[in-house]
């Protein structure tokens, strides 16, 4: 595969993200690395995808724990590689992904093992791919999630990138509500996948199982498939649309395999190596206990036992490409399969040819198409099956019009090929019927019914299920679009010293100035214990003396409150500090405008009394069940503060804070870092600059901040105005600073260039 080391653009049309990225590593003789297209359904449908935009990427784990490689490029795609330890290999993907949830979502056809280091693991993982997802997304560009693995990207990428248009499809079945209900951290899970604009099922059974509870578990209002999600606190609240996409193969591609000379040549040899049978029975699975191969086995050994299949005429060939054989429940089924192919063959098959042709390894695609040519009846029994594309190649195989197709009414491809002989499989009897029924089955039968079959296939392939599930999530996403916020600087790089030089060179020769900071993360590190915070006193500094010259403003702007925020920094009456984002604003100096500040909205009314304090002690209830959480008071505000949580007490009272904002339609709820302030007063720390610059009379403003709720101010900023984002992230500031080391300097540098002006 044609590779370069680094993608040309980090900016991106359409980004997949997936549990694997689409290509395999494979080490040549000379100990180079080469990358190998994988085989499957989706890297197929979406190579088509990528055609035809202008930059496509995909996300996802190269396959190999530790150190990642760095991003490349492969076949027109630019690929990015997310790190996995071999803890994160065990924990999320064989624990939490498919020891916990794939058994819940099969049925619990094997019980699904629940363990919180799992899932710790499981949030910790999908943040990863969220955090490599959402910066190389374009702006207003899509994203689409695939698969149970990641249920939690979506929520985490909108709080990143809501002007994304975000899509999630489940590969595989979704639950009952009562099954579903069984899952720790289960509203966790419906509130990740509701990050997305669009939710794409394989039957219509899974989306009417997810909306369902989604209306029971979470309480949000639903009209048909689309979902009314509520926005936290004062956010606008969302639609979210659940629909129905089987998806399907890459038809024509199979289709044209079979006109290979030496293809069929190989589908003649394969019924010869058997012993030329009147008829060859095909089982195609991975080795998983959802399948159905014990049932098969089982009905299969019956038909023999009752001498209703004859050995030396029927043979069976029953592939199992080796899964996940690092679960237990894995490792048992292997061997209760082998066991049982051994007892069948012991006990019915002739000398030199198989009654069961065990196959327990992978064939290519060249070998399978030969497979499904030879084979007379193919068995799809699985118990439980998002869609089984087993089926359907079958179905592509078969330009003769010859073959029938035995499907299980469990898996996805039932709602689809209904001319197949459907069976339950976990009904022996009926199982046992359907087999000989397709065994005897007449060729104008046959005929009839795989021209059915192959109408269904041929017309809706995987690229037209792709294509199909894009065009819905362009539409989806519009709402979202339209409210794209202002992202200047993605990432964490920091911007070049000359830039930041040259933007304060400028901006200190502006008449009037106001230069305004938030205090934790900019001018002090944060600390655990808010109460123990040490101000940088340079940097306060460095402001006492800007407070001091002509012309020139300055500010602290802090989510503290007021009294708080004047204890920490003891700041002289020339600094004006704005507490609880712009709530609570303190003495102002005798020259500043005190009528333009527009305090009307900070007023507090006896209603807003009592829905604070109505919060202040849900906050409270919360904070006791986690321990080491707090909750602060404020004038206008409650804050919970989760830094000091034991454990994982920190996510879980966030989460429940959360849950509470989302019936709080009229409160202004501002998640911070390890924070959730709850204001009844509605404003901003963009406002209050605003004020602030008016106020002043000031030609410019400059600030300085590092946290989202800062984000306000930055989004405000105007050509001659001056934005530091201290630290990384997606920002509507225009320079980036790395700590507040560097916001230091940024002021003490001011301050020498402000004093050459003098």
């Amino acid at each position: 595969m044609p590779t370069t080391p680094t993608p040309k653009d980090r900016s991106h049309e359409l980004v997949v993200v997936a549990n694997r990225l689409p290509v395999d590593s494979r080490t040549l003789p000379d100990g180079a690395t080469e990358w190998v297209t994988s085989p499957g359904g989706l890297v197929t449908a979406m190579e088509s995808v990528m055609r035809t935009v202008d930059s496509g990427a995909w996300v996802g784990w190269a396959g190999s724990p530790g150190e990642p490689p760095a991003p490349f490029e492969a076949d027109g795609m630019s690929l990015y590689p997310v790190r996995l330890e071999q803890e994160d290999v065990e924990r999320y993907y064989e624990g939490y992904s498919n020891a916990t949830l794939w058994p819940l979502y099969h049925d619990v056809i094997v019980d699904p093992e629940f363990h919180r280091g799992w899932w710790d693991s499981y949030l910790a993982t999908n943040r990863r791919f969220a955090d490599s997802a959402a910066p190389v997304a374009a702006p207003g560009g899509t994203i689409w999630v695939h698969d149970y693995q990641l249920q939690l990207v979506p929520r985490m990428i909108r709080e990143k990138r809501s002007d994304a248009r975000i899509g999630f499809f489940n590969h595989i079945p979704f639950p009952s509500v009562e099954l579903f209900s069984q899952l720790p951290k289960r509203n966790s899970i419906l509130r990740g996948l509701l990050g997305a604009d669009l939710i794409g099922f394989q039957r219509e059974s899974d989306s009417l199982n997810f909306v369902a509870a989604v209306r029971k578990l979470l309480g949000y209002h639903v009209d048909g498939l689309t979902i009314s999600v509520p926005g936290v606190g004062a956010a606008p609240m969302r639609e979210v649309e659940v629909r129905t996409f089987p998806i399907s193969i890459d038809s024509s591609a199979v289709s044209a395999l079979t006109e290979d000379e030496e293809i069929r040549e190989r589908a003649r040899a394969l019924r010869h190596d058997l012993g030329d049978p009147a008829k060859v029975v095909l089982g195609v699975d991975r080795l998983d206990y959802t399948k159905g191969i014990r049932h098969r086995l089982k009905a299969w050994g019956e038909l023999l036992d009752d001498g209703l299949i004859d050995p030396h005429d029927t043979v069976m060939i029953q592939v199992a490409t080796p899964s996940r054989e690092r679960v237990e429940a894995y490792r048992q089924l292997r061997d209760e399969v082998e066991l049982t192919v051994g007892r069948i063959n012991g006990e019915h098959a002739p000398l030199g040819r198989p009654a069961v042709s065990y196959q327990h390894h992978s064939f290519d695609r060249r070998e399978m198409t030969a497979l499904f040519m030879a084979a007379d009846v193919v068995l799809v029994t699985a118990l439980r099956d998002g869609m089984n594309l087993v089926a359907k190649e079958y179905v592509a195989s078969r330009p003769d019009l010859q073959g029938v197709l035995v499907l299980s009414e469990f898996a996805g491809a039932a709602d689809e090929l209904r001319a197949a002989v459907l069976v339950n499989p976990h009904d022996i009897d009926e199982l046992k019927s359907a087999i000989l029924r397709a065994l005897a089955m007449p060729e104008e039968e046959q005929e009839e019914a795989m021209r059915s079959l192959r109408h269904q296939v041929m017309e809706n392939d995987v690229q037209s299920w792709a294509h199909d599930f894009l065009e819905h999530l362009e539409h989806a996403g519009r709402e979202a679009q339209a409210a794209v916020p202002v992202v200047r600087l993605r990432g964490d790089e920091p911007s070049a010293p000359e830039e930041i030089d040259e933007a304060l060179r400028a901006f200190a020769d502006v008449p009037r100035l106001l230069i305004a900071s938030d205090f934790d993360g900019v001018l002090a590190p944060i600390v655990e214990d808010r109460d123990a915070v040490q101000p940088d006193a340079e940097a306060l500094g460095a402001l006492r003396d800007l407070a001091e010259m002509p012309g020139v403003a300055v500010a602290l702007v802090s989510g503290r409150a007021l009294e708080d925020l004047d204890r920490h920094t003891q700041m002289p009456s020339s600094v004006v500090l704005v507490g609880s984002h712009g709530a609570e604003v303190g003495a102002l100096p005798p020259w500043m405008q005190a009528e333009v500040l527009d305090r009307s909205a900070l007023s507090m009314t006896p209603e807003k009394e009592e829905l604070l304090a109505t919060i202040t002690a849900t906050l409270r209830r919360i904070a006791r069940a986690h321990p080491g959480t707090e909750v602060e008071t404020k004038p206008t505000a409650a804050v919970l503060h989760t830094r000091s949580a034991r454990g994982r007490g920190g996510i879980n009272a966030t989460e429940s804070a959360l849950e509470y904002a989302t019936t709080l339609p009229d409160v202004t709820v501002t998640p911070g870092k390890e924070v959730v302030e709850f204001s009844v007063v509605h404003t901003s720390k963009g406002v209050a600059v605003d004020a602030l610059a008016r106020a002043s009379a000031s030609d410019a403003w400059l600030y300085l901040g590092d946290d989202v709720t800062d984000e306000s101010v930055f989004a405000e900023a105007e050509e001659q105005d001056v934005t530091l984002k201290v630290g990384g992230g997606d920002t509507a500031a225009a320079l980036r600073i790395a700590d507040t080391v560097a916001a230091r300097e940024v002021l003490q540098r001011l301050r020498k260039l402000r004093g050459e002006q003098g």
